[in-house]
């Protein structure tokens, strides 16, 4: 059976080439997925400034519930600072080290911040210096308050020497003058104080962190770090419940994360807690892209194993005839498939890991995720991909061979020369059924404004595209049957031939229709989806910011203290107030099942409706004090969120809160779904301080000289203007929205060159239909012309279904989200889509039939026998 199924291969080069090229864009697709989604798992970020510590005591950075896949926590947690004498009893210890990490800022000559890897936690003791690796000191340790110690990138940036006089900005303070006593050459070795300096800066003495630090660090004798990390685990295992310093007097309303110990490939995250959210960024990413890339994957292999099986229709039913049972039928469309496939896959996935690779290196340019996570290239993505089109293969084979293999001997081979006179009724009955579904699910945004919403509009559109597919004979034919019966008598003889092959190849004509009418929906649904919310997003944010000035320090790692009181006092300015965000994690049941859900959060006083107009529906902003939170009305109509009540979070550093609810807004979809109170951030964020003022003024320029000239006047202030885009056009996009758009043009173009493979060899098959047209008469110009004709039928049919599919879709998603029924987007998107359509139609039945004309008719005819 193999070698009747290779020897019936040769005979069908071009159509399988359809199949190989599906399968070789389909496992490159697959493959490169796959690899992300086990980076995302098993990829470590490399450990850093702890590398010389072998046993790492922290909070736990990642939140878990359930079943589900752990919640990276970006902001760093605390551990009390007892554990630093505790742990370093331990048997094995050679030295405990209590580190901590605090914004801090080297100011050089001109009063320009030097530039720092991230400056929320660029200041450290100098005890920290136990936990580098080789490190080249150049000095000695700083004993003072007025003594630093500088690492070797930043001293050469600024051009500091030991014992030059420097300018340091700390944890928000002013400016103070240090003399450096060291220089360190230690990767992220950052600003070193002197220990008693460090703790007093970062807080650690009083306030809401005191009597903590960031982690403990512990450095073993050779051999013991297992010993020591259990050690370490007993001795934690009652310790850190709750944030010591903390002003709740409610256990239950606040707790901290657990602790934890780590060794080896464990501290990467520990280091770099916000670095290690980007794994999460690549599981979300993956398994978003799994669904839609499986979706066309499996329609494009369908569609190119229905070509290459119907092509031999004729030999198949002749194998009937002389014996074959339906069950060696079957198996030898699959077994054909299957050798095409393995030949196919093999590059297929040797592209996968290289798409991989460029998807990664796009990440770290638009600084989605650190350069310093790597991925992780296993045997794993290339067997999983196997194995899916293996499936898929065997599946679309054996169904495309279903009917001829069941059908009697002599009826498959009469049949083996046309197609069926009736389309299948169950078939267009159940497209009809999707295309429905389809327009019902297209509701969704007018229900929900959320980027989840949506998503239901381009999940709308592939659905109806999948119910064309399954629909599109019974209505291509139904269109044929109407042209043929409007015909004029006089018409030429290529239209007379262009429409009798619509109304008697229906099923031929319906599968390249649906195939380009997919991608026009694809295109259309995907890209106007990303673009409108882009929009809507843009339009709140305009609308709902009062201010126009915003002042910044980014080089600071915050505000410095006194920023928000001097712009208060400046002249010409109405109403200022801090503005900063977070990540949360909200817990909440739903039809009784527990529900985790993670989002950015914004952080804001009372002052904040002074500034902003978040379009408040029920309470107020001016009540955002203590222990509450505002919440958008998406999130108020989860059961019990609404006004009044108290709803369950996890802040950024692991630490549990139940605040209460005291305003509902509209303008999610710009602020973010949630708004805590300054007061229930204060000490569970990385930095502690600010990261923006927004600044209304009365809009005179004397207002806007007064403010620059105060940014100008204190090291690391920069003034923007907060309206500084429309947000309209791609070029405003945000990195998420790039790296959908970067994605969409993969998937479309491997979804055009199957089509185009496919209409090469569904015209390639017609090589005998062409040359009795040719004997009986008939020119090579009328030929051309009928296929032209056709082709502009496949095309027209197109664009027009695909344009219907998209049309409610589109125009219910503008209605959610911009209250007018057509989405955002550019303009150019729509005629760039019809020119692909019609140049891909034209071009990939213009050339094969062209090369068929070149073929003798008796010739061509010998050869298909």
């Amino acid at each position: 059976m193999l070698h009747l199924a290779v020897r019936m291969a040769g005979h069908r080069i071009t159509a399988l080439l359809a199949v190989a090229c599906a399968v070789l864009g389909g496992a490159a697709l697959i493959t490169g997925t796959g690899v992300m989604a086990e980076s995302g798992f098993r990829s470590q970020l490399p450990a850093g400034r702890l590398a010389g510590a072998e046993v790492v005591v922290s909070t736990e950075q990642s939140f878990s519930s359930g079943p589900d896949l752990p919640i990276a926590l970006p902001e760093r947690g605390t551990v009390p600072a007892k554990l630093v004498d505790e742990l370093a009893q331990l048997p094995g210890v050679t030295a405990a080290v209590g580190d901590i990490g605090f914004p801090a800022a080297l100011v050089d000559a001109d009063g320009q911040v030097v530039p720092t890897q991230d400056p929320r936690t660029a200041g450290h003791g100098w005890s920290s210096t136990k936990l580098f690796v080789d490190a080249k000191v150049d000095g000695s340790a700083p004993a003072g308050t007025t003594e630093v110690a500088l690492d070797s990138a930043t001293a050469a940036t600024a051009g500091v020497r030991v014992g030059d006089r420097v300018e340091v900005v700390a944890s928000g303070r002013a400016p103070a003058a240090y003399r450096v006593t060291a220089l360190v050459d230690a990767p992220d070795a950052g600003i070193l104080f002197a220990d008693p300096t460090a703790v007093r800066l970062s807080g650690r003495a009083d306030g809401e962190r005191a009597g903590t630090v960031d982690l403990v660090a512990l450095r073993t004798e050779p051999g013991t770090e297992a010993s020591v990390a259990a050690a370490a685990r007993e001795k934690i295992k009652d310790t850190g419940k709750k944030t010591p310093g903390s002003t709740s007097t409610d256990a239950d309303t606040e707790a901290a994360a657990d602790l934890i110990v780590s060794t080896g490939s464990e501290r990467g995250d520990i280091a770099s807690p916000g670095a290690g959210a980007a794994r999460s960024l690549l599981i979300l990413l993956a398994s978003s892209l799994g669904g839609i890339i499986m979706l066309i994957i499996g329609f494009v292999m369908a569609s190119a194993l229905a070509v290459s099986i119907g092509g031999q229709r004729r030999d198949l039913a002749l194998m009937r005839a002389v014996g074959a049972t339906p069950k060696q039928i079957r198996r030898l469309a699959a077994g054909q498939a299957s050798i095409i496939a393995a030949v196919a896959v093999v590059p297929g996935v040797g592209l996968g890991y290289l798409l991989a690779g460029q998807f990664r290196r796009m990440l770290v340019d638009r600084e989605v995720i650190p350069e310093a996570l790597p991925l992780t290239f296993s045997p794993l993505p290339a067997l999983a991909t196997v194995l899916l089109l293996g499936l898929a293969v065997q599946v679309s084979a054996r169904s495309a061979a279903w009917r001829t293999s069941r059908m009697p001997a002599t009826e498959a081979v009469a049949e083996s020369r046309s197609e069926p006179r009736t389309p299948s009724r169950m078939r267009a009955r159940f497209g009809l059924l999707l295309i429905v579904a389809a327009t019902t699910l297209s509701v969704v945004p007018l229900l929900s404004r959320t980027v989840l919403g949506a998503t239901a509009t381009s999940m709308a559109g592939i659905i109806g595209a999948i119910g064309l597919a399954l629909a599109g004979p019974a209505l291509v034919r139904g269109i044929g049957d109407a042209a043929g019966r409007r015909l004029r008598p006089g018409v030429s003889a290529p239209t007379w031939l262009a429409v009798s092959n619509i109304r008697g190849y229906a099923l031929r004509l319906s599968g390249v229709v649906s195939a380009l009418a997919m991608a026009v929906v694809f295109v259309l649904t995907y890209t106007l989806a990303q673009t409108t919310v882009m929009s809507a997003t843009a339009q709140d944010t305009r609308t709902g910011t009062l201010a126009q000035q915003r002042l910044t320090a980014p080089g600071l790692g915050g505000l410095p203290s006194g920023t928000l009181a001097a712009v208060t006092r400046t002249s010409g300015v109405e109403a200022a107030a801090p503005v900063s965000d977070t990540t949360v994690i909200r817990e909440y049941k739903q039809f009784g099942d527990p529900v985790v859900e993670s989002g950015s959060a914004m952080i804001l006083t009372p002052a904040a409706s002074g500034v902003l107009d978040l379009d408040v529906r029920d309470g107020s902003l001016a009540e955002l004090t203590g222990d509450t939170v505002a919440v958008s009305t998406e999130v108020a109509r989860s059961p019990g969120s609404g006004l009044g009540s108290r709803i369950t979070l996890v802040l950024g550093d692991g630490t549990r809160v139940s605040p209460k609810v005291v305003a509902v807004y509209d303008r999610a979809l710009g602020f973010g779904p949630l708004a805590l109170s300054h007061d229930l951030a204060a000490g569970h964020t990385t930095a502690g301080l600010d990261q923006s003022v927004l600044v209304r003024t009365d809009g005179s320029d004397a207002a806007r000289v007064a403010l620059t000239a105060l940014a100008a006047a204190r090291p690391g202030l920069a003034l923007e203007p907060t309206d500084t885009g429309s947000g309209g056009s791609l070029s405003d996009a945000p990195p998420e929205v790039w790296i959908n758009l970067a994605l969409i043009v993969v998937l479309l173009g491997y979804l055009l060159l199957s089509i185009a493979n496919k209409l090469v060899a569904t015209t390639a098959q017609r090589q005998g239909e062409i040359a009795t047209l040719r004997l009986n008469g008939t020119t090579p110009r009328q030929i051309l012309a009928m296929m032209r004709r056709e082709a502009a039928v496949i095309g027209a049919a197109a664009l027009t279904t695909g344009l219907l599919l998209s049309a409610i879709p589109l125009a219910l998603l503008g209605i959610g989200f911009l209250d007018r029924p057509w989405p955002a987007g550019p303009v150019w998107l729509l005629p760039a889509v019809a020119l692909t359509v019609i140049c891909t139609a034209f071009i990939t039945v213009e050339l094969p039939t062209r090369q068929a004309l070149r073929t003798a008719p008796a010739h061509a005819l010998s050869a298909r026998e």
